[in-house]
């Protein structure tokens, strides 16, 4: 069984050990996903809002990368620095997800930096 590092186009390598996409066995597994500027590392965005869509941004990328797209994702976890601002990540994720939507869950947990708000893994068909 192959198993394909996936990083996008002119994205710098990470600089912890992971790889931002695995494609595998027909699949593509998305590293959990941040609100942060490939290129200048920067946090995009100062609300859940903004951040939740430059996090499906990234989502995409890396999808994209890959061969598939946001339309292929059957499955996505949602992490949440505060759970109280699911509705502003759900208004957004609604908009940019299309139907049919994957499988979802959404946790309350805390991020690896103060400045993110909303981080999100992803499973897709890779083809």
């Amino acid at each position: 069984m192959a198993k394909d590092v996936i990083n996008p186009k002119g994205a710098p390598p990470p600089s912890f050990p992971y790889s931002p996409g695995i494609r595998a066995n027909g699949f593509v597994f998305v590293s959990g996903q941040v609100a942060l500027d490939r290129q200048s590392g920067q946090v995009v965005g100062t609300d859940v809002a903004g951040q939740t869509r430059k996090v499906l941004e990234n989502v995409r990328e890396v999808l994209e990368a890959a061969g598939s797209s946001l339309d292929k994702l059957v499955k996505t976890t949602v992490f949440l620095a505060d759970i109280t601002q699911f509705q502003a990540m759900n208004d957004v994720y609604r908009e940019l997800v299309p139907d049919p939507r994957p499988a979802r869950s959404t946790v309350e947990a805390p991020l690896a930096r103060p400045d993110l708000l909303v981080e999100i893994e992803a499973v897709a068909l890779a083809d």
